[in-house]
């Protein structure tokens, strides 16, 4: 099955590392968390990806031009151009990868794919990470026959949680999950005639498709229990680099 990746905007959040590259080519480790997505959904054999690029998208396309070189051993010679590698990169992927614009928002990027869209596709954000199971998610999409299912999920608080009573706090909680409301994690399954609820560039897909099919009840949630993170902050991105050097990056579904 295809999946769309939504890897156009401007990142402003964590401009510290955007003001270079795209959002989706900070990398975690060695590798861009472009790279870790598109793994998760490798490791459920979906291999098929259409990227939806625009602030900065010749970075995008460069990496994946390149990607032999960039994952392989080899030697060329500099006066012909002849290269001969050693090795293949493990990855045996189809990526297109689309330049939708700076300015359009995310309805309109995926408006943008149109004539390259199954009529069921895969769909995710450029910068959030899981070990979510994409066949649940599957499941959960056929059985309940709506147009859009999403993968919802409780974000791990930024901060410790008091229950105080009068003066005396009652018990501490380290960072709990959120205040138990469930959140779009991205990770969705898409019929294509969402399509028709997108008018432009202009059309916001958490708007003009989310918010408008739970309005006529074409919109069905899987619950993600285990890991979850979107990389949104430069602490965000520590932290995601820190797992993933320390062999704790729980979203590593494939085997190297």
């Amino acid at each position: 099955m295809q999946v769309v990746i939504f890897a156009g905007g401007l990142g402003t959040r964590i401009s510290e590392e955007t003001s270079m590259v795209p959002k989706p080519m900070i990398r975690i480790g060695d590798k861009p968390i472009l790279w870790h997505i598109m793994k998760i959904f490798a490791s459920f054999g979906h291999t098929d990806f259409i990227i939806c690029a625009g602030y900065k998208s010749y970075i995008i396309k460069e990496y994946f031009m390149n990607f032999r070189a960039y994952n392989s051993d080899f030697s060329v010679a500099t006066n012909t151009g002849k290269t001969n590698f050693f090795s293949e990169p493990d990855e045996q992927w189809n990526v297109t990868i689309l330049d939708t614009g700076v300015e359009t928002q995310t309805g309109g990027r995926l408006l943008a794919a149109k004539e390259h869209l199954d009529d069921t596709f895969l769909l995710t954000y450029g910068d959030g990470v899981a070990d979510v199971n994409l066949e649940e998610l599957l499941e959960v999409h056929r059985r309940e026959a709506l147009e859009v299912t999403l993968t919802a999920v409780q974000p791990e608080g930024r901060y410790g949680a008091l229950d105080i009573s009068k003066n005396s706090v009652a018990s501490f909680q380290e960072k709990p999950k959120g205040d138990g409301a469930w959140v779009n994690g991205g990770f969705l399954v898409c019929k294509k005639t969402i399509l028709r609820h997108l008018v432009g560039p202009s059309s916001i897909f958490e708007d003009a498709v989310l918010a408008h099919c739970a309005s006529i009840g074409e919109l069905s949630a899987y619950k993600h229990y285990g890991f979850w993170a979107s990389m949104d902050t430069k602490r965000d991105h520590l932290k995601l680099n820190s797992a993933w050097e320390n062999n704790q990056a729980k979203w590593k579904s494939w085997v190297d």
